[in-house]
């Protein structure tokens, strides 16, 4: 009988994990299109002409922002769910939610056809992505944590955290593809295909989501919290706040290296032409993706903190060459050090779930979990590459954003080593 208990347990643990890194890859690979397509076509296609460039940017930076604004109450509202009602449900709405609002951001007309209409739109399906992304991450995550064997917390975790690097190759990638129809005819036509692609994905997400247990963990929780929220405020409200701390690269960081990048290196001023910023992104996340698991395994053998604090040290140490870089035009060495940086990046992020989802005990864990990575994603994440973008406008250098990267290493450094790691007794 214990034999067959451990063969099913395991089963349901690699069904979940499965499920795990399938749907946050759909959920990543539908906020990086956005993403993406905010960096290269979305100042000129939703707002009015200025004919300054990096105005047009930071416009569309500041809506992309909006998403992250957002997180923070998807993960109150789906917290809520989860804790309540289960995982389970709470992640096939969120599922299903960002693939219409991200499938509806392909059919919008731009600034030239509605006018207002059209930046007035945009932001209100980039607040529904941002509610829907917000309940995700903590969701997936907890599914995997809950149902990995003991010893394996970090490697299971690894799955939800896969789907942020293979989301992203699947965005870069395709971007990268409709980039050879030229900057014309991406501007207007090719960026939508990215975002009518997104139904099909929802479609495979939600088969497989949908055949997952419950998590065990949830299903053992007996003890009744009252609304999730405010026992999370009232219970857990110093770890959320050093929760938040800990995640300044592994969500900020990431945009800064990424969506930042896209802006700075395509600028004139620099002049990297699009094809090599999508190209040499999309190889640095087919690596990030490749070495994932890798890093989670490491957590495991070796202790997820101090896995995660060589990362922080790497993303420090490679902060000026990863910018510096792109002024030399040489594919060869930009591609290696965004590479290089992703692989720093991976050491920050695969380890974290398990980091994060063991700072809290199980009673209302999915709403606590949710609102330290959607607090930090909407203070880090949502404004780092607007603060960038505004930076180097100001300054007409790339500087202020080396070293904004820099100082949220040391603040991350800082918190991990003090994160509290509990087990999943209730």
């Amino acid at each position: 009988m214990t034999v067959r208990t451990d063969t099913q347990s395991l089963r349901r643990a690699r069904r979940a994990g499965l499920a795990a890194f399938v749907g946050t890859t759909i959920e990543w690979y539908d906020f990086y299109i956005y993403a993406t397509a905010a960096s290269l076509v979305f100042g000129t296609v939703f707002f009015p002409a200025t004919g300054d460039r990096l105005t047009g940017v930071a416009a569309a930076f500041a809506t992309y922002a909006v998403g992250f604004f957002a997180r923070p109450l998807g993960g109150i509202v789906f917290g809520h769910i989860g804790d309540r009602i289960g995982r389970k449900t709470a992640l096939v709405v969120t599922l299903t939610m960002m693939g219409a609002a991200t499938f509806l951001v392909g059919c919008l007309p731009g600034y030239g056809q509605i006018g207002a209409w059209a930046p007035i739109l945009l932001v209100v399906l980039r607040f529904v992505q941002g509610l829907a992304v917000g309940g995700e991450w903590g969701g997936a995550v907890l599914m995997a944590v809950e149902h990995a064997p003991p010893g394996k917390k970090t490697f299971y975790g690894a799955f939800a955290q896969a789907g942020n690097p293979a989301g992203a190759l699947l965005a870069t990638g395709l971007f990268s593809l409709l980039s050879i129809g030229g900057t014309e005819w991406l501007g207007t036509v090719g960026w939508r295909i990215p975002f009518f692609a997104s139904v099909l994905l929802i479609g495979v997400g939600l088969l497989v989501r949908l055949k997952v247990e419950e998590s065990p963990v949830f299903e053992e929780t007996t003890e009744d919290t009252g609304v999730p929220i405010l026992y999370a405020v009232r219970t857990n409200w110093k770890p959320i706040l050093l929760g938040i701390c800990v995640l300044p690269v592994a969500v900020g960081g990431y945009y800064l290296v990424t969506t930042f990048a896209t802006a700075y290196a395509t600028d004139p001023a620099v002049g990297v032409s699009e094809s090599l910023v999508l190209n040499a992104l999309t190889i640095a996340a087919f690596v990030e993706l490749a070495v994932s698991f890798g890093a989670a395994w490491l957590g495991d053998r070796f202790g997820r903190v101090r896995v995660v604090v060589i990362g922080l040290v790497g993303v420090a140490v490679l902060a000026a060459p990863q910018f510096l870089v792109l002024s030399t035009k040489n594919a060869v060495l930009i591609i290696a050090a965004f590479v290089a940086m992703r692989l720093a990046m991976t050491a920050t992020y695969s380890p974290i779930a398990a980091i994060l989802s063991q700072m809290f005990r199980p009673r209302a864990r999915y709403t606590s979990i949710s609102l330290s990575y959607q607090l930090a994603g909407a203070l880090f994440g949502g404004l780092s590459p607007l603060a960038s973008t505004l930076l180097f406008q100001a300054t007409g250098s790339v500087w202020p954003a080396i070293g904004l990267l820099i100082g949220m290493c040391v603040l991350s450094i800082a918190c991990v080593l003090a994160a509290p790691q509990h087990t999943d007794d209730v």
